[in-house]
């Protein structure tokens, strides 16, 4: 049985470098190209000192995608992340998102293209387990507590706020309920902002400050009681690592965008 060819951008950054270890290590996948503009003419085990990476790398996505790719993975940033996309589907390859902080309106541009070329996108803000949990939880609870709030905890230098789990989450839950504010924003005394932003229904706080990993509440409140949901990651991207490989062996049943690692898995 062939090898699922796989391109990746973004190979050498902290998550990136981790799956491509995973990658290396799946009998059923083969990493074919890295994109990273810093490491562009080198093999990527000497890039990041793994052995047995043999993949080049090359620092456009338009280069890369001559190697064609069953399945393009996006590990970048968000504002290259839509062209690589993009490039990526009008490559013929099949798309998995692990970039965080892309906008409602790029997600329905990608899908656009996605259904004009019949290749899926599996988007994913966060590939852990335990965030999968959560969204999941979350969206039973907002179907019986009208009130909730989500706290988006990260480092001091993470550049988008709300991060990509944050945004991922209120989007599920939009489709189940906005929250309920007793008191509506335009109406509150003092400064609305200390409210945190209203996203697609949910109001959201980002916390960014140094000690802080990547982490996430959400807070749902009834009379006399409370639900707390969190998700903690610790210091690697390990976590990260077999959610991505799931995504990378998936995608290529979807057609257009799918938003979700749930998307693919059975509950």
């Amino acid at each position: 049985m062939a090898r699922i060819r796989v391109c990746l951008a973004g190979a050498t950054g902290w998550a990136g470098s981790e799956l491509s270890r995973g990658i290396l290590e799946a009998s059923d996948l083969e990493l074919v190209a890295a994109i990273s503009r810093s490491h562009a003419g080198q093999v990527l085990g000497e890039a990041i000192a793994v052995k047995g990476l043999t993949a080049p790398v090359f620092g456009t996505v338009e280069e890369a995608l001559k190697t064609r790719p069953d399945v393009f993975v996006e590990y970048t940033r968000p504002d290259v992340a839509r062209h690589h996309v993009i490039s990526a589907l009008r490559g013929g390859a099949h798309v998995v998102i692990g970039t965080s902080g892309l906008s409602n309106e790029t997600y329905q541009e990608i899908n656009q293209v996605a259904l004009e070329v019949k290749r899926g996108v599996l988007a994913v803000g966060n590939f852990a387990l335990t965030v999968v949990l959560l969204q999941k939880f979350a969206e039973m609870a907002a179907r019986y507590i009208p009130h909730w709030e989500i706290i988006d905890y990260a480092h001091s230098d993470k550049k988008d706020a709300p991060s990509g789990t944050a945004r991922e989450l209120a989007n599920r839950l939009s489709a189940v309920r906005e929250s309920q504010l007793d008191i509506p924003l335009d109406e509150i005394d003092g400064s609305k902002e200390s409210r945190g932003v209203r996203l697609v229904g949910s109001q959201v706080h980002s916390v960014r400050l140094p000690g802080y990993v990547i982490s996430l509440d959400i807070l749902f409140g009834m009379p006399d009681q409370k639900l707390i949901l969190r998700h903690e990651s610790g210091s690697s991207a390990k976590p990260y690592v077999n959610g991505a490989l799931l995504a990378i062996r998936e995608v290529d049943k979807l057609v257009g965008l799918h938003r979700g690692l749930d998307s693919v898995m059975e509950f």
